[in-house]
């Protein structure tokens, strides 16, 4: 499992879609995950620090798991099936060890919210990632995140991104 980190959230320009991108520090690699508008919103609120005056659903998981003497270890984007993600949120309970699936958007959310370790398989990385190089033009990275199942919805998004800017991001 690789570690990643919550680089940006945004919007495609091409369909209105929300993004979060997900960055592997160690190798740059960035993993474009199409969220939810209102998925997109939770994780941004807490990114943000933003108090809101009642809780979230996200926020009212984070309560129902500890309530219930649970503990997020860690979520994990597991895989990607027919251009789908998938997730698991890792709790803790008791002595024993839970795995619950989830959409990576909410595991994100949640995530967010209790401070814990986002990972990625490396398989998922290895058919999705995309490297931003000022040497490599779109086509080039679209290629990158095409595999056996024909990613094309990152076609449109990777065409759609300023590389340029991705980079710039790390430097602030």
């Amino acid at each position: 499992m690789i570690e990643v980190q919550i680089d940006s959230i945004r919007v495609s320009l091409m369909s209105q879609l929300r993004v979060v991108i997900l960055k592997d520090a160690k190798t740059g690699r960035y993993l474009p995950i199409f969220i939810g508008p209102f998925e997109a919103e939770a994780i941004a609120v807490k990114l943000q620090k933003v108090d809101v005056e009642r809780p979230l659903t996200h926020d009212l998981l984070k309560s129902v798991i500890t309530e219930l003497g649970g503990h997020v270890h860690h979520i994990v984007v597991n895989d990607l099936r027919n251009d789908t993600f998938f997730a698991r949120i890792i709790v803790e309970q008791d002595g024993h060890t839970q795995e619950i699936d989830s959409r990576p958007s909410d595991a994100i959310a949640l995530a967010v919210r209790l401070d814990v370790p986002i990972y990625v398989e490396e398989s998922v990385m290895d058919r999705a990632a995309i490297f931003p190089d000022d040497d490599v033009d779109a086509d080039e990275a679209t290629r990158k995140t095409e595999g056996d199942e024909g990613l094309g919805i990152f076609k449109d998004f990777v065409e759609s991104l300023d590389l340029d800017d991705l980079e710039s991001d790390d430097e602030d």
